[in-house]
């Protein structure tokens, strides 16, 4: 007997099955379904990598244009998620290279934060305006990160991909994965604790 949850997870897999096969077909609609299914979270992911929000809403548009292209040699026996946010991926790798020819892994010399750019919005509670320094710090943190290690924990945590999706979006084997998220993680604690032992 099918759980709730895996009748509704179940559900969701027919539905992009069947969207994705439309899709093949050249069905225009079923490119305005499959886009409304994934545009928060890549776009939210290409904002991850690239710090502004311009440049990830061309991206965005760029990959779906792409997808629109390419459906047709798209396995089905593969993830469509992964080979997605693959392409996004080298989409912005691409952009990266070009338009910051310095090192995509390195912070910005000044050592600023484009995460500051993004907007705010201001609570009225003050739990919620704790909650809200928490997750600016952490924000802060992981955007001083290398590009490396920003991308593979968006992946895992905000986007919520199980370890072998992550391998088959950054096109690595499932070990150096593992490596990188745990080296991420591990350079995140210690970023934290310097920020935390900063302000106290």
């Amino acid at each position: 007997m099918m759980t709730r949850f895996q009748e509704a997870r179940w559900g969701a897999t027919v539905t992009v099955d069947s969207e994705l096969t439309r899709l093949r077909g050249g069905d225009v609609e079923a490119v305005a379904a499959v886009m409304e299914r994934y545009q928060h979270r890549l776009y939210r992911y290409l904002l991850r990598l690239l710090r502004e929000p311009a440049t990830a809403e061309d991206l965005f548009q760029q990959t779906w244009i792409k997808v629109m292209e390419r459906i047709r040699s798209f396995d089905p026996s593969h993830s469509f998620e992964g080979w997605l946010f693959a392409m996004a991926r080298n989409l912005a790798i691409d952009y990266l290279r070009r338009y910051r020819p310095e090192s995509i892994d390195e912070p910005l010399p000044s050592g600023d934060s484009r995460a500051a750019l993004l907007p705010a919005s201001g609570p009225d509670v003050l739990s919620q305006l704790l909650a809200e320094e928490r997750a600016a710090g952490l924000a802060r943190s992981v955007s001083k990160l290398p590009l490396v290690f920003r991308e593979v924990l968006t992946l895992r945590f905000e986007e919520e991909m199980r370890l072998e999706e992550i391998a088959t979006v950054l096109a690595l084997p499932l070990g150096t994965v593992k490596t990188r998220l745990h080296r991420a993680l591990k350079q995140l604690r210690r970023s934290l604790e310097t920020t935390s032992e900063l302000t106290n």
